[in-house]
């Protein structure tokens, strides 16, 4: 008999309570065909039942009441089976984290590590079973909960499909589950197919594993007003990223730094060690950051107990962690490089400390890191002590192989594969993790780079470690270093490789940061100068060029003390942007309207001074957005495109919805904008794919941001536009023959492509769902139509807006947006819409003879919940944040209803579903 955790389905909150009379409280409530732990939570009692309840059912018309089993091990095993009952498990993984923390959500390695071998193959064998009994074809997920202490388990899950885990497992193992999936739903048999790495062995046999895979989570919750930091049963991570190691020490380090958050790795030598207090807190009540906090535990002085005790985290990885602790504290006795003994060095090398992390622990001054970081380098490299490359060959190296799946690690004695042909290769720099403001447009990037390489005879080479993505899949490259991209990695595969060169233009930020240290570093780099990035990268230089060229952008000084602050926005007045130094992905620019909000920020946010200055910012008000798109050869541009937002400056260029080609632009605009594209093409002599925005006011164009380097829109100009841009500016970097016939030209797409912002604020307790100048959503999508309105509808479907039935509540702060909105009201009315509104916006509109109804906070609150009310448009005034405003949005989010917050889209929305009454209306046509 398999046994299974206790769970009752139910369509409703009675009927949930009734469930929870018969299983007992602590439970866990699902809501049923929902991913990532959607309105999923704990309930002690029924208080907490009820408000769980009542969100889960908003996504779902069934939710599962389960006992709770948090504080178990979460065990998972892949399964393979075929229509000849042949059955096999593929990879089991173990969650570092306990149950009680989503699996999207926790650190997973692979193969577990804590299992005796009675509850692996026990667990195996019931994993069979299911397959068998549920007479699976393909692949299936299962999801064990372990006690601890006994050798209880639950079944908590199973997956009849392909799940977030199988990309996982595929890219661990490296068998293409989803391929071999697919081929036994054709009806072949595992015995009749190939092991695809190996070419030589059969599909049906079960991967052995001779090194560790790490999988850790990417947060970027710092990001978002209001929301809750804790983690739990709903994911809430952007992303993951997985690193390989022959030891756990050494995959969990590259793990860690690979999350490209600042961190050295697991030992953090500049970090400031939190207090005890603060420590047992997060370790109790777990926080995204809480693995980061173990270090601190340490040197606090807490044992593995302690923490195994709080945290509920197998003492296995926990006495891992403090082995790492302990090598901090043997290198922190040495003060030079050569003081540390070669056993030592080794060791730390072999448990995944970098050259900076030992650096950072040996050096007096964070002035001296990088020098003694570069010396560390050219001393190990003297004594031998190198990382080796390893093929993932699913054998565990028992039979010969040859495989382009390759990891570097200091565990190993000699290279897998043999570096003799120089100069044949050319390296592509990939994006790395997933996180806002770098997803899977920058992948497109590489694949495509990848696919030119091959065509033209070099040898494909990518690094990169997202096991996501397609550049990652082992079949699109020659040559695949699942590694990280850090200057260290990044130089020890280039000196085993001796490429043609690298390219650092298709990955992101991650490769384009790294351009100026690889370019030192006498690494031929393809396309712009690195010199000439780093000019524009650099805001004061990048200004001063655009100064010197007569061309217009908006004021700003980066300012040292508070006396300058004032003194510049006297110059230039309020509204303004201010942005800090040193921070992360955007985070914490703002913009500021005013004296009082401004001291607020300065008071709360950032501190100021000579070594952290602040870059200030005139913000212009209502401007259009406008983003050129090119690729330029020698300082000359071969090709551009020319798109337009949405939404007025004020939304980042990541949120913003895009229009391409531009619907509201003059002739006269572009050509004005290519006649200043063409001079910072020249200036800065690029070569390769670049992106330039714009800001377009009363007949002015400013520039406001440029990237040498592939942009987030990239991909969606070239699907729309029907022409590789990526494919272009790969024969720039290889110098290959330019076809000039077959570029086409933007002005003659007679069709509207819309990229809308998919955002995630209902998976984010807390979090106020509005847009500014921080990048906040998640994803994208790319809709075509034969006019405006046929791809605003598209695009807003597509993102899980409706076309509303009948009611919609307005809410509008400011007189002038209410002005603004009016006509759009009164083609809701023509179409026989019913309009709410609150007491403001229901006497301004009572005055205009608008026909409406008044509403309070409160009675809205209970119609969204009952879902009476079909659309919310909220637009907020300025950055004022009034308390019902954030409940009204807040209320629609948790109860799923949707909400705009933005005047210019809600306008195009609202023209768009009033003048397309059907959408049987809307043709299917060729889109060539």
């Amino acid at each position: 008999m398999i046994i299974l955790a206790k769970s009752i389905a139910v369509n409703s909150i009675d009927e949930a309570i009734n469930a929870s009379n018969e299983i007992g409280f602590p439970l866990i409530i699902r809501s049923a065909y929902a991913l990532g732990g959607l309105g999923s939570g704990f309930a002690k009692n029924v208080y907490e039942l009820k408000k769980l309840s009542s969100v889960a059912l908003s996504y779902s018309y069934q939710i599962l009441i389960e006992e709770s089993l948090k504080g178990w091990k979460e065990i998972e095993y892949e399964v393979v089976r075929d229509s000849y009952d042949n059955c096999i498990t593929v990879c089991n993984m173990e969650n570092i984290d306990p149950i009680g923390i989503h699996t999207g959500d926790s650190i997973v390695v692979a193969p577990s590590q804590t299992l005796n071998n009675l509850e692996y193959n026990k667990l195996r064998s019931i994993s069979i079973k299911i397959a068998r009994y549920f007479n699976i074809i393909g692949e299936c997920n299962v999801q064990f909960a372990l006690s601890n202490n006994s050798e209880k388990y639950n079944v908590i899950e199973i997956n009849a499909r392909l799940s977030r885990s199988s990309a996982l497992a595929s890219k661990a193992t490296g068998y293409p589950l989803a391929f071999i999936a697919a081929k036994l739903a054709l009806g072949y048999g595992l015995h009749e197919l190939k092991n695809t790495v190996t070419k030589l062995t059969s599909a049906f046999f079960e991967p052995a594993l001779d090194y560790i895979v790490c999988k850790i989570p990417r947060w970027d919750l710092k990001k978002f007003e209001g929301v809750s930091t804790k983690i739990g049963s709903s994911m809430k991570s952007v992303g993951e990223l997985m690193s390989i190691g022959g030891s756990f020490e050494e995959a969990f380090q590259k793990g860690l730094r690979m999350l490209d958050l600042g961190l050295d790795g697991f030992i953090n030598p500049l970090k400031k060690i939190k207090k005890i207090k603060s420590v047992i807190k997060i370790l109790k009540d777990p926080k995204y950051s809480r693995i980061e906090v173990i270090e601190d535990a340490f040197e606090n002085g807490l044992s593995v107990d302690n923490i195994t005790k709080l945290t509920k985290i197998n003492p296995w990885f926990i006495s891992k962690l403090e082995n790492l602790f302990k090598t901090k504290k043997k290198i922190k006795f040495f003060y030079k490089k050569n003081h540390i003994p070669y056993e030592l060095l080794f060791k730390s090398k072999k448990q995944g400390f970098s050259d900076n992390q030992i650096s950072g622990l040996i050096s007096s001054s964070i002035n001296e890191i990088p020098k003694i970081s570069n010396d560390i380098r050219k001393y190990r490299k003297k004594k031998k002590i190198i990382p080796f490359t390893r093929q993932i060959d699913t054998l565990a190296s028992e039979y010969p192989s040859k495989t382009n799946y390759l990891y570097l690690t200091y565990n190993g004695s000699k290279h897998d594969v043999s570096y003799f042909e120089k100069k044949k290769s050319i390296i592509i720099l990939g994006s790395g993790v997933y996180r806002i403001g770098s997803s899977v447009e920058f992948d497109w990037c590489c694949v495509s780079g990848l696919s030119f390489i091959k065509k033209k005879g070099y040898r494909s080479v990518i690094i990169n470690y997202n096991p996501e993505t397609v550049s990652t899949d082992f079949d699109v490259c020659d040559r695949l270093y699942f590694e990280e991209l850090s200057l260290e990695r990044i130089l020890d595969i280039i000196e085993l490789e001796n490429p043609y060169g690298t390219v650092i233009s298709l990955g992101g930020q991650i490769p384009n940061n790294l351009s100026l240290n690889l370019y030192k570093k006498k690494v031929n780099i393809l396309g712009t100068s690195p010199i000439n990035i780093d000019e524009v990268e650099d805001r004061f230089k990048f200004s001063k060029s655009l100064d010197k060229l007569n061309i217009f952008q908006p004021k700003w000084k980066e300012l040292t003390n508070i006396y300058d602050v004032s003194n510049f926005i006297n110059l230039v007045g309020f509204p303004i942007i201010i942005r800090p130094s040193y921070v992360l992905s955007g985070a914490a620019m703002k913009i500021v309207f005013d004296k009082k909000n401004l001291d607020f920020f300065l008071k709360k946010a950032i501190t100021i001074s000579p070594k952290y200055p602040i870059v200030i910012t005139k913000f212009i008000e209502s401007a259009k957005e406008i983003e050129l798109d090119a690729v330029a050869n020698n300082g000359k541009i071969i090709y551009s495109a020319i798109s337009e937002h949405i939404e007025y400056a004020g939304v980042h260029s990541g949120d913003a919805t895009l229009v391409y080609p531009p619907q509201n632009l003059s002739l006269k605009t572009i050509k004005k904008i290519k006649i200043i594209s063409k001079k910072i093409a020249k200036r800065f002599k690029i070569s390769g794919p670049f992106n330039i925005q714009f800001l377009y006011k009363k007949n002015k164009i400013k520039v406001i941001e440029c990237n040498l380097r592939a942009s987030r829109s990239l991909p969606f100009i070239s699907k729309v536009s029907n022409f590789n841009i990526v494919e272009l500016a790969m024969k720039v970097l290889l110098k290959k023959k330019i076809c000039y016939k077959k570029i086409p030209n933007f002005l003659t797409i007679d069709y509207v492509g819309v990229k809308a912002s998919q955002f995630s604020f209902y998976r984010l307790e807390g979090a106020d769902p509005i847009v500014g100048v921080d990048m906040v959503s998640t994803g994208e999508v790319g809709c075509l139509g034969s006019n405006m309105n046929e791809a605003i509808i598209k695009s807003m479907l597509s993102v899980g807006y409706n076309i509303p039935k009948k009611n919609i509540f307005f809410y509008i702060n400011s007189l002038k947006e209410r002005r603004l909105m009016l006509n759009y009201i009164k083609l809701l009315i023509i179409n026989n819409y019913k309009i709410y509104c609150n007491k403001k916006t229901w006497k301004f509109f009572l005055e205009k003879k608008i026909d409406c109804e008044k509403i309070d906070e409160i009675n809205i609150i209970e119609k969204i919940k009952s879902k009476k009310i079909d659309l919310i448009i909220n637009i907020p005034y300025k950055n004022k944040k009034k308390k019902n405003d954030y409940l009204i949005r807040r209320a629609a989010i948790d109860f799923n209803v949707p909400l705009l917050t933005n005047k210019c889209l809600a306008k195009v929305f609202i023209k768009s579903f009033c003048e397309i009454k059907s959408l049987n209306m809307m043709e299917i046509s060729s889109w060539r």
